[in-house]
């Protein structure tokens, strides 16, 4: 309890050392910015870092077997896996981008971040989360050519289609996400330089900057709307055809079955975009919600599908289960 009456101390008296200093006026590239963490509970900052710091671990050993597992056996060489592989490497990529610094504010009280290290964590946090939506596509992709089109399956989802795919969705992250960036750059700060947050997000940013900022938000609206909104338009209608066929399926077995084959792919998908849009819509409409509340959410979005979705796909497909118990055997 000391300890922790110690740690909101210090973070109160560093609050209150930059939020009133004398040379913190209009400045082009401040040289660093203070991430409060979750506002209003400072006091439970070291009792956060354990679930946080678990799940990463998870991540990490996680995503990392299930990358391994694709990567050493042949007979998982196939579309459905390789896409599992790329979103296990994109998992460990977006949790490492926020966790570690995350973990370093809740237990070293390590809250300054430079103005650069802050611009890089921001354009690797959303790019990676336009990276896993848009691999959540390319596998709804997949879901759709096995269920619809099963004998032309191998044809149309060869190894260069999927390494055409993977671009288009690495292409498409960089184009959308390196005018924000630059946008972010040419902002003037001058309010504070204390980001209610526990990682540098793009709104958290340009609500410290003086001046219009119209565009910044607008342009952060249109990146949404270009991941986000199409990428859950792309996959509702992929469902929809699939749904169409399995629904035309003779056999209620069949249909069972061929459900079921959608079933991880269904269950990561929900697990990544509904927190995702809680997260955005309380963050842009939600001003009845508590800050801690809502840095808390994004907090928990960015780090728990992540950590669930190598159990997910390791419990509902068995390829993968199998292989995993194998390897325990071992």
């Amino acid at each position: 309890m000391v300890t922790s009456a110690h740690s909101v101390a210090s973070t109160q008296g560093n609050l209150v050392s930059i939020m009133t200093r004398p040379n913190h006026t209009e400045v082009d590239i401040p040289p660093s910015f203070f991430l409060v963490g979750i506002p209003g509970l400072e006091a439970a900052h070291s009792w956060l870092a354990l679930p946080f710091c678990m799940a990463y671990l998870l991540t990490l050993a996680g995503n990392g077997v299930v990358f391994l597992i694709v990567h050493m056996e042949n007979s998982l060489h196939q579309p459905m896996y390789m896409f599992l592989a790329m979103l296990s490497l994109v998992d460990i990529g977006l949790s490492s981008s926020t966790v570690p610094k995350m973990l370093a504010i809740f237990w070293l009280g390590a809250h300054d971040i430079a103005f650069d290290a802050c611009l890089t964590q921001m354009f690797f946090i959303h790019a990676f989360s336009a990276l896993e939506s848009g691999l959540l596509v390319a596998m709804a992709v997949d879901r759709y050519v096995a269920v619809c089109w099963p004998l032309r399956y191998t044809t149309i989802l060869t190894g260069f289609t999927i390494a055409k795919l993977g671009l288009a969705i690495i292409v498409r992250a960089v184009v959308l996400l390196v005018p924000l960036v630059l946008m972010v750059m040419r902002l003037h700060f001058c309010r504070t330089w204390v980001i209610v947050h526990s990682y540098c997000e793009h709104m958290a940013l340009v609500k410290l900057a003086c001046g219009d900022t119209r565009v910044n938000s607008a342009y952060g609206l249109v990146v949404v709307a270009a991941v986000v909104g199409l990428d859950i338009a792309l996959v509702s209608f992929s469902y929809f055809l699939i749904l169409g066929t399995v629904f035309r399926l003779p056999s209620k077995d069949g249909r069972r079955k061929t459900l079921g084959t959608c079933s991880a792919h269904l269950g990561v998908t929900l697990l990544f975009y509904t927190p995702a849009l809680f997260s955005f819509l309380t963050h842009r409409f939600g001003h009845g919600v508590a800050p801690s509340t809502r840095v808390l959410l994004a907090s928990l979005y960015l780090s728990l599908p992540p950590a669930l979705n190598p159990l997910v796909y390791g419990w509902r497909t068995k390829a993968i289960r199998e292989k995993i118990l194998q390897l325990c055997k071992t």
